[in-house]
């Protein structure tokens, strides 16, 4: 199927927009931008303008006005949306309407019903232990009754005591909940029952629904990540490989990420970690043939210190560190491998045209994401003007930035303040590390805030975690 002819709604802003766009340019396709006032000086501005024309950009309210997207959609003639990551990205019912309202156009992404299916974390679960994949101990369901609640944890606390654990915890989770809301965590069978009926009181007052969610609290993990991609008949999904994703602020946001996911090359690990990458990728593509999966997305995993591998959720979009896969990675003897454009491809219907006895890896690949914010400080958003960002250009160097390198950049304190992604890679952990303190070391970054005080950056916690990287 020939994707000629199709013109892309990048309903996206910053880095990932510029990454649309490229990919777009790459396969000759005309593209649309976006951007508010608030966005004014984003270099993601000037790339539309030099690779799209004046003509590409439009200017909107609001990234989530579904309103006002499908009207510049409709004015530009746009044939498919591109929602990148965040905003609409997961949002089945915006992918429907794309999909269904009378100017039918593609949505860039999995279809909708894969979508709305794996964004719901019981349905994934449920559909994961169905195929033996395994998942956090605890309840697939949300549980409505008292009786049944207490036999769930009291189950849970007689199994972590069995695996030697010291201070066995379960989680109580509004089901409804997301975010981080409506969760707490219980250490003993006297205190469940209060634990229980408060969060389900909450559920039921925030959410109008008292299900309640039953889980294991697994410490001192690993998050580990298998990248995956299909084209739309779902049949065929390929894996390029796995990365980890366990270096992040106390928020739980990353902050590095390193493909592949471990290197037992080299470093020392109390399980088999090969076989657990092995495992990780053949369960992930397990549930990505049982839901006929159609696109790019990321399998979402735990590892516990003793290499046991748990299922958390399924992504069902292009991540932020989609590139650090994509730079360790080989199709058919192709080093240039661009997942965002193969997100592209395939979503305008072309065929894969690989298996995964065509996709190799080399080297290491580390991703570093360069963000203003006050790492001493509980990790605030630093707020002021960018007056400097340069590097050394090597070809061992991806940088992805809509900071614009010519003139100052006042950060718009109403998105969040991450600045650019650096992707290092090396032959080997080694290399790959030492490049990476290179790089940082090098890297100019500076700014000032409202009061003259120079900007705040998480350079110097980068620089730190760096050292232990894919140790466990």
């Amino acid at each position: 199927m020939s994707i000629n002819g199709n013109k892309v709604l990048i309903a996206n802003r910053g880095e990932i927009a510029i990454r649309i766009m490229e990919a777009c340019s790459d396969l000759g396709l005309p593209f649309v931008a976006l951007y508010t006032d608030e966005d004014a000086q984003s270099g993601h501005i000037d790339v539309a303008k030099r690779l799209g024309g004046a003509k590409s950009l439009y200017k909107i309210h609001n990234y989530l006005d579904a309103g006002d997207i499908l009207s510049v959609a409709d004015e530009s003639e746009a044939t498919a949306i591109h929602p990148g990551y965040g905003f609409f990205s997961e949002n089945y019912r915006f992918a429907r309407r794309v999909t269904e309202r009378d100017r039918a156009m593609t949505f860039i992404g999995p279809s909708w019903e894969v979508i709305r299916d794996l964004g719901d974390k019981i349905n994934t679960k449920r559909l994961a232990r169905s195929l033996g994949v395994p998942t956090v101990p605890g309840s697939d369901r949300a549980i409505y009754d008292e009786l049944e609640a207490e036999a769930i944890a009291q189950s849970l606390f007689d199994f972590q005591v069995k695996m030697g654990i010291n201070r066995p915890v379960v989680l109580v989770k509004a089901s409804a909940g997301g975010g981080g809301m409506g969760i707490d965590e219980c250490e003993d069978m006297a205190r469940f029952r209060q634990t229980y009926r408060r969060i389900r009181n909450y559920s039921l007052r925030t959410f109008n629904d008292e299900g309640v969610l039953i889980e294991q609290r697994v410490f001192n993990f690993n998050h580990l990540e298998v990248q995956i991609a299909s084209d739309r008949t779902g049949i065929n999904p390929v894996h390029f490989g796995t990365r980890n994703c366990s270096v992040q602020s106390p928020g739980l946001q990353k902050r590095i990420e390193v493909a592949p996911g471990f290197w037992p090359q080299d470093l020392q690990y109390t399980f088999d970690a090969q076989k657990l990458m092995d495992d990780i990728t053949g369960y992930s593509l397990s549930i990505a043939r049982e839901i006929k999966y159609d696109n790019v997305g990321t399998w979402e995993w735990i590892v516990t210190p003793n290499g046991e591998p748990f299922l958390m959720e399924v992504n069902t979009r292009i991540q932020v560190e989609n590139g650090v896969s994509a730079r360790i990675a080989t199709t058919k003897g192709n080093r240039d491998v661009n997942l965002i454009r193969e997100q592209i491809r395939i979503g305008l219907g072309e065929d894969l045209g690989y298996t995964q006895d065509n996709v190799t890896f080399d080297g290491v690949g580390i991703e570093y994401r360069l963000i203003a914010e006050d790492t001493e400080s509980g990790f605030t958003p630093w707020v002021g003007k960018i007056e400097e960002l340069k590097w050394k250009q090597r070809d061992w160097i991806s940088m992805h930035t809509h900071v614009p390198t010519t003139r100052t950049y006042q950060i718009p304190t109403e998105y969040d303040p991450n600045l650019a992604l650096a992707i290092i890679w090396g032959k080997d952990l080694k290399e790959a590390k030492e490049r990476g303190l290179e790089f940082l070391k090098d890297l100019k970054l500076n700014g000032s805030d409202s009061s003259g005080a120079g900007m705040k950056s998480n350079i110097p916690f980068l620089i730190e975690k760096t050292e232990n990287l894919l140790q466990f």
